[in-house]
């Protein structure tokens, strides 16, 4: 075996390949940029070597200096990750002419099947399904009008050497498929320095589902089972699962079928991944195949059981696979969220900073249930506008998917996150959406039930009056302790109140609180009562609450009159008052946000890339602005309503931070 090996990216995926190299007695040498000099997976690496500035196509896709690399530390192989180099034949080549192995498949697997053009041409030729469309090149945008014409709106403009949802646009017009077609060709040659570009026929409704594929050497080739990938956001995966709720197992061993026989076609080896859109009829339809390891592979390992990486280093070793399909159980269900630094308040744009609180839950397997948290951050650490805005992939598995969705649910209320805008409340909201519950999902799942983007959740009455409750003993309990002077005893404390009004999601309860030492009993003004017992203490960020048998977690801060509440994807400012404080509140003034709506804010910390408007021009609803750039996406900022531009404050080059004034409108 293997004694060293190369970890040729950064973040999550390089602690994740680290993680399994160690368990298998392999020494790691990290790579870093300048920006990741402190990141997690160089510190859990044995060896690490910078490579260069923050710039992704500066270090981390520098061919190059990922060589040199090996060269220093003596590697004797490399593990690719996902994204930079992973789908780049001329980076395997090069380790093949450098006598060092790839942790991946053959340059000419990757050639055929990275290449999501090649890859249609072969799908077609070996009898696999595929979506209609243009596989040829497209030169320029007025070109990729007239075939979108041809193959007919809505189409996909996609990169042939994309994935992860970088460079993919939807169009419905001549004007959107203009407008992505060079959106989609920036993407493209600052991702994957590549921007070659093709149409294809958008299915709507469709569900994305994939199948995992593992190879060896000696022309062995199983699948492992498929994920549904359908919560997508812009193309990006945001929740995976697996198995699907909508297969059944006709359709299921067809595509595995069909995935493996690709796979051979091409003398497959390592872990890869063939995706499918499936209609609503369980037909199938080839999207693209993955010549590398997933972002979501931890739902098939739990599943399955098989550690993934550890498979992948064996398979480049020149090991047999030691499983064989019939070998390959289906056990419980597992759903993975990926937490991302994006804020679901401001359109799920960008977020960077520092994370000043990062607590993850308690990782934990047992026969009943699974918690796993892959993550390559830590708290006090930095989130850079630089890489893609993964913080982690938090999973959780059960027996059923019902149970899998429970374990979820606790796992996200006592997932704490701050510092920075990031997508856990609305993971949080998507586990209890009832589509989701019932697996009615589809791509379009986002936008349908978001269609004006993503608000703090309104919680049920009743949840919303366990939270009082809850509230209710928690502030008795503060009010203890600010009783308590040093050096006195008990009965010279004064005294605490037991009468308040709650204040919370536009609701007011009214509660008395009797409390003894194991807990407190809360009534409220309809003469219902709620049992609460926890042991949270004042300064705890995080609170278990037993509410009358039912267990909430609960993330709690302190702010003046009460507390900041968060649970279930809803943040709620909870106020408590005595009764008299209470009415006389309601002769207090309220504060009026300033107006703003006259000037073009920047919603994220990035460079401008592109200005479309002028002093003096008049701009109708919906027109494009600019362009700023973010974590490698390109966001196009378009007018609210018709008006004219009355000053521009930022030119093409400028970096912005949030809310920064790009423009201002008469």
């Amino acid at each position: 075996m293997f004694k060293k090996i190369l970890i040729a990216n950064r973040g999550e995926i390089a602690c994740r390949v680290i993680k399994t190299a160690k368990k298998m007695g392999i020494k790691t040498v990290a790579v870093y940029s300048d920006a990741d000099r402190n990141a997690l997976h160089v510190k859990m690496a044995d060896e690490a070597v910078h490579i260069g500035p923050p710039p992704a196509n500066q270090s981390y896709i520098i061919i190059d200096k990922i060589l040199d690399a090996v060269k220093q530390t003596g590697a004797e192989a490399v593990h690719p990750g996902y994204g930079f180099l992973s789908e780049n034949p001329k980076f395997a080549e090069a380790l093949e002419a450098a006598g060092v192995a790839f942790i991946g498949p053959p340059v000419g697997a990757i050639k055929a099947m990275g290449d999501k053009i090649t890859s249609k041409k072969l799908a077609e030729e070996s009898g696999v399904t595929t979506v209609p469309g243009h596989m040829g090149l497209i030169e320029d945008a007025d070109e990729a009008v007239l075939i979108s014409n041809q193959v007919g709106y809505p189409v996909m403009i996609k990169a042939s050497a994309g994935g992860g949802g970088k460079g993919m646009r939807i169009a419905w017009n001549d004007v959107e498929a203009r407008e992505g077609f060079q959106s989609s060709k920036n993407e493209a040659a600052a991702s994957f320095g590549d921007d070659r570009i093709f149409i294809e026929k958008f299915i709507t409704q469709p569900r994305h589902i994939e199948i995992q594929v593992l190879g060896d050497k000696h022309g062995n080739c199983i699948y492992l089972h498929e994920r549904e990938c359908s919560i997508q956001r812009r193309q990006q995966k945001v929740i995976e699962e697996a198995p699907s709720s909508f297969l059944d197992e006709k359709t299921r061993a067809a595509m595995g079928a069909q995935s493996v026989a690709l796979a051979k076609a091409v003398d497959y080896c390592s872990a890869g991944t063939v995706e499918f859109i499936v209609d609503s009829d369980q037909n199938f339809y080839f999207l693209e195949m993955n010549t590398r390891l997933q972002v979501e592979h931890p739902v098939t390992e739990l599943i399955t059981g098989i550690d993934l990486v550890e498979q992948m280093i064996r398979v480049a070793y020149g090991e047999k696979l030691s499983i064989k399909r019939e070998d390959v159980q289906l056990n419980g269900w597992a759903i993975e969220s990926r937490l991302y630094a994006e804020d679901p308040y401001r359109g799920f744009l960008p977020s960077i900073g520092r994370l000043s609180r990062y607590r993850p839950p308690a990782e934990e397997s047992s026969a009943t249930h699974a918690v796993r948290n892959d993550t390559g951050v830590y708290e006090g650490g930095e989130i850079s506008m630089y890489y893609d805005p993964m913080i982690a992939k938090l999973c959780s598995w059960g027996p059923d998917r019902a149970s899998a969705i429970e374990i979820m649910r606790q796992a996200l209320d006592g997932f704490e996150l701050e510092g920075i805008g990031h997508n856990l409340p609305f993971c949080s909201a998507v586990m209890d959406h009832p589509r989701f519950i019932s697996g009615d999902i589809s791509t379009a799942f986002i936008e349908e039930e978001y269609p004006d983007g993503f608000h703090p959740v309104e919680l049920p009455d009743d949840i919303l009056k366990q939270l009082a409750a809850g509230a209710s003993a928690m502030h008795r309990v503060t009010e203890i302790r600010a009783s308590r002077i040093s050096g006195r005893i008990s009965n010279h404390e004064r005294e605490v109140g037991t009468e308040f009004v709650i204040s919370l999601g536009g609701q007011d309860f009214a509660v008395s609180v009797d409390a003894d030492h194991d807990g407190s009993t809360v009534t409220f003004k309809d003469g219902t009562s709620h049992r609460v017992t926890s042991d949270w203490q004042p300064g705890q960020t995080l609170s278990l609450l037993e509410i009358s048998g039912s267990k909430l977690n609960v993330k709690v801060d302190l702010i003046s009159n009460g507390f900041r509440m968060r649970h279930r994807g809803a943040d709620l400012k909870v106020i408590i008052r005595t009764p008299r404080l209470f009415e006389l509140s309601k002769y207090m003034i309220e504060k009026v946000a300033p107006d703003t709506s006259n000037l073009l804010l920047c919603p994220m910390p990035g460079l401008i890339v592109a200005m479309a408007v002028e002093v003096g021009d008049e701009v109708q609803e919906g027109q494009a602005l600019c362009t700023v750039e973010a974590m490698k996406m390109e966001n196009v900022l378009r007018a609210e309503k018709k008006s004219v531009i009355s000053k521009i404050n930022a030119a093409v080059g400028d970096s912005l931070a949030v809310d920064d004034v790009i423009m201002e409108f008469e």
